[in-house]
């Protein structure tokens, strides 16, 4: 008799520490029998996986070689027919620039059974473990998240949606284009005096805050950031404390 395919559970990792999982995610990879995961996903939660788990890289870090997407998606298809079942483990949160739907339409077209588990994504992470909101009465009344890069590498051309004062912007994997972000959201009309700030590696014990406003957003960026920057730019990111917030494990310590 033919094998019976696995199905394909599409994970969010959260932002990289292991206790934002959420319990729903952390049951999935510690069932799962293969395991594609983004080059961010750290150590850490990669052990919670099976030790007979099949374990393969994908990449997907912004501005770096990885895997094709199309690669990834023949790849999940193979290991399902296979009878595995597959976690494909993004860090944050699958629909949020996780290219969720492109997988979601190569599983089913394939006639594979596909589930989306959700994550915490990096905006919600840094405005915990910085103490700001992302809305606020009087001050935000809307969230805009978005990309600062296109599929062919260049910067989005139109902000018009993120010049709203009362929105809170939260721009992903946008550490390298600080000034060019700065110019195209004072073009559109958003003012210099608009606080701003910069995370790296954001909801992780190493995570940095960088604090400014958006006529200085190119300074208050340090070029030489090696980890995933979240930038902020509204009147919430005013009440960012330098100080990391300490983690649920240490604060159950």
């Amino acid at each position: 008799m033919p094998r019976e395919p696995g199905r394909v559970l599409l994970v969010g990792a959260g932002p990289g520490a292991a206790d934002l999982l959420t319990v729903r995610a952390a049951r999935a990879v510690g069932a799962a029998q293969a395991l594609l995961y983004d080059a961010l996903v750290p150590q850490e939660i990669l052990d919670l996986a099976p030790a007979n788990c099949l374990k393969i890289q994908t990449g997907k870090r912004a501005g770096r070689t990885s895997m094709a997407q199309a690669t990834i998606n023949r790849l999940m298809v193979r290991l399902a027919r296979r009878g595995l079942d597959v976690v494909r483990l993004k860090g944050g949160d699958p629909s949020v620039f996780g290219r969720v739907g492109e997988e979601m339409a190569a599983l089913q077209a394939a006639g594979i059974e596909a589930q989306v588990i959700p994550g915490v994504t990096a905006a919600a992470a840094a405005a915990a473990q910085f103490g700001f909101p992302l809305t606020h009465r009087g001050q935000a009344r809307r969230v805009v998240l978005t990309t600062a890069r296109l599929d062919q590498g260049g910067l989005a051309e139109d902000w018009r949606a993120a010049a709203d004062p009362e929105a809170t912007l939260a721009i992903y994997m946008g550490g390298a284009s600080a000034g060019a972000i700065r110019d195209r959201l004072l073009a559109a009309g958003r003012s210099a005096a608009t606080p701003a700030l910069a995370v790296e590696n954001a909801g992780r014990a190493e995570a940095r805050l960088f604090s400014g406003v958006l006529g200085g957003l190119a300074e208050t960026v340090p070029g030489d950031l090696d980890g995933p920057v979240l930038i902020v730019v509204g009147e919430v990111a005013a009440q960012a404390v330098q100080t990391a917030l300490p983690a649920l494990t240490q604060l159950a310590s």
